[in-house]
């Protein structure tokens, strides 16, 4: 279970490990890639000349887990429910040329492909102690209706529509850091049967 700042390092631990995978295949590419995390408007103020931006557009409610429980702390106190999520996101691939683009689009979504599972040594390599050791995030394609995706460039970005692939982290934990309060103590109820009993027979 996660704490609050989860969704933010998802998102640096996909650009870390795709930037850790170029580091290991320079030799593939005749360009320096870069591998940035981008807010909307960077897509028309600082764009990537040859790399990877990640855009994240919606977070949603993880449909298979509404309410899980909270943790239980050491000395046995609960704490509130976990709130599970899914991140939505695109990945961008950007070159001068066509032929680069695609060759990086190819690439990134095969390192992805290649590690699914994101483990909790990856998720807090760049965010520390976001994460506990036994948890991971699941990476896999995500279906968008292309009119859709074309829209959001036209009204979101407002630059020219460039090759991305849409994708999802799937159930993101994020836990709660408030106990639930203790229950009153339950009193003892007593039933007096034979006075029960004279009350029916008057």
């Amino acid at each position: 279970m996660a704490d609050y700042r989860a969704i933010m390092a998802v998102g640096k631990a996909i650009v870390e490990l795709l930037r850790a995978n170029y580091s290991q295949n320079r030799d593939d590419f005749n360009h320096e890639l870069e591998f940035e995390v981008y807010l909307a408007k960077d897509f028309s103020t600082r764009p990537i000349i040859a790399g990877v931006s990640l855009f994240m557009y919606r977070i949603f409610p993880n449909s298979s887990q509404r309410t899980p429980s909270g943790r239980i702390g050491p000395e046995g106190q609960r704490y509130r429910t976990q709130l599970p999520i899914d991140l939505h996101f695109l990945l961008t691939a950007w070159g001068k040329d066509s032929s680069l683009q695609q060759k990086i689009a190819g690439w990134m979504m095969r390192t992805l492909e290649d590690m699914p599972i994101l483990p909790a040594s990856l998720l807090n390599s760049t965010v520390p102690d976001v994460f506990r050791p036994d948890e991971t995030v699941e990476i896999s394609l995500a279906e968008l209706d292309t009119e859709i995706l074309v829209r959001m460039w036209d009204m979101l970005l407002e630059i020219d529509y460039q090759l991305s692939v849409p994708y999802v982290a799937r159930n993101i934990r994020i836990e709660s850091t408030k106990k639930v309060a203790p229950g009153k103590p339950v009193q003892e109820r007593t039933f007096d049967y034979m006075k029960a009993q004279k009350l029916e027979s008057t």
